[in-house]
């Protein structure tokens, strides 16, 4: 494609490099493989960890003015740049380039406001009882970083890692995604041109995500490991990382509910329902999975949530009027079928949808009747599906929304005051959104309860995820 941010190499210590081996990338939209990568091995994934050990010994004292300097120099390259890597998105991931370009301006929103929060990174000074000593707390840079991230946000996940962890003076290595990793690409390209000294930034790409994956856990000379996935995977690092005791993050799968009391605004919540859910066609990890609806406005709720999934338009991400693109890939897209059909056997009914299209489309889909026994109810679907339940009073919607194990997103409409409260301060959820489908802010910690995950990332956490706590004690 012609495009210079369009980059088919990996990226270690500030060169772009190439390998024997490679592997494709495939657009999920038409099959078709836009580009080869470099198919990297776990011995050059130790490589990549000592050149980031080195650099971090010069980047951890650079000056806070410089680091938020180089951060501000990168927002301005991205700003710049914001067509081109959305087109570079929209190719390996499919979704709809309108998505795409809002996506970039997200994932920027963290490097501006990184560049500013690591000017914050403040210690204390704190009394003492004799008045003798002087103690203080400082904060520093946890070290060399690994990021792992995911196919479905391929620049904003990026970016809620990276931007902290430069900011706090940290090196990094980032594993992306092997189905989207050009975006990152792009990003360390303009990293580059940003100023970012050589090895501060490295990219590693593999299709041996497992094999990268625990070198990058069990490494000591990585610190901290800060990986965004499933559950499955997120379980396995933690216990490989245990073997060094390094700092982890995990921002892992979701099973979001969307609550829809009997007073609330239905057209609102039907707007807020098609954002939640539809988004990247389902893929994301705090879309709506379980829609629970009480019973007095159960059928306005979903007529008109049905009339409103029937004008989205699906089709191939580039075309600009498009809505919902396809799958990554065939084994999400059997899945949705499979959810689908178990449905369906259970007693749910089809009210718009539930047929694959082509390739790897389907169609926006709305379950009414879903029963609670069905496995769209406790596993996360990842495809353009609305399950559709219904409860009868408050006590009984909480108790559904929390019976999951998972804790990251959750979403309710309400126009009781008293209710909202009751309501976000019992869900067991790292986020609520009360009267919005829409949670994420880069100036507002993301993250999840229980088997969601651990730590969170934006907002002030997210530059402490990077610092470690160093205290001072002055004698005499």
């Amino acid at each position: 494609m012609q495009n210079r941010l369009f980059i088919e190499k990996a990226f270690l210590n500030g060169e772009f490099i190439t390998f024997e081996r490679t592997f494709s990338v495939v657009n999920p939209a038409t099959g078709q493989a836009i580009g080869q990568l470099p198919d990297l091995t776990v011995e050059n994934c130790r490589e990549f960890i000592d050149v980031a050990h080195e650099s971090w010994t010069s980047w951890r004292t650079t000056s806070i003015a410089e680091r938020a300097s180089i951060l501000n120099r990168l927002f301005q390259l991205i700003e710049q740049h914001r067509e081109e890597l959305a087109q570079i998105m929209t190719l390996e991931s499919g979704k709809p380039i309108q998505e795409s370009r809002i996506e970039v301006a997200y994932a920027n929103s963290f490097v501006e406001w990184f560049a500013e929060e690591a000017k914050r990174s403040y210690g204390q000074t704190i009394p003492t009882q004799d008045g003798k000593s002087r103690l203080q707390t400082i904060k520093q840079g946890v070290g060399p970083v690994a990021a792992i991230t995911p196919w479905n946000f391929p620049l904003a996940m990026l970016t809620r890692k990276v931007a902290p962890a430069l900011a706090a003076g940290c090196s990094v290595v980032l594993k992306p995604a092997s189905q989207t990793p050009f975006t990152a690409i792009a990003f360390a390209k303009l990293s580059q041109e940003a100023g970012l000294p050589d090895g501060v930034f490295n990219l590693i790409t593999s299709k041996d995500s497992k094999g990268i994956g625990e070198e990058l856990a069990t490494n000591e000379k990585i610190r901290k490991i800060s990986f965004t996935g499933s559950t499955e995977v997120g379980r396995t690092l933690m216990q490989q990382a245990s073997s060094t005791i390094k700092r982890i993050s995990l921002e892992l799968g979701g099973n979001a509910p969307f609550m829809v009391f009997k007073d609330a605004n239905i057209d609102e919540a039907v707007k807020g329902a098609i954002a939640g859910k539809f988004r990247n066609a389902g893929q994301t990890c705090v879309a709506v999975n379980r829609f629970y609806i009480q019973a007095q406005v159960y059928d306005q709720f979903k007529d008109k949530l049905t009339a409103a999934v029937s004008q989205l338009k699906v089709g191939p991400g580039i075309e600009e009027d498009s809505q919902v693109g396809p799958l990554i890939n065939q084994s999400g897209l059997e899945k949705v079928e499979r959810h689908v059909q178990d449905a369906v056997n259970k007693g749910a009914q089809i009210e718009i949808g539930g047929q694959r299209i082509n390739g790897l489309f389907y169609q926006p889909t709305v379950l009414s009747n879903v029963s609670r026994h069905a496995s769209i109810s406790f596993e996360e679907t990842f495809g353009p599906i609305c399950a559709l339940f219904k409860f009868e009073h408050e006590e009984e919607a909480i108790q559904l929304a929390n019976a999951t194990p998972f804790g990251l997103a959750a979403y309710f409409y309400s126009q009781d005051v008293q209710q909202c409260f009751r309501v976000a301060e019992a869900l067991e959820a790292g986020m609520v959104g009360i009267n919005t489908g829409m949670v994420s802010n880069a100036a507002a910690p993301f993250g999840g309860v229980k088997q969601s995950g651990l730590g969170r990332e934006g907002a002030t956490q997210g530059l402490d995820e990077y610092l470690e706590v160093k205290y001072l004690n002055f004698g005499g």
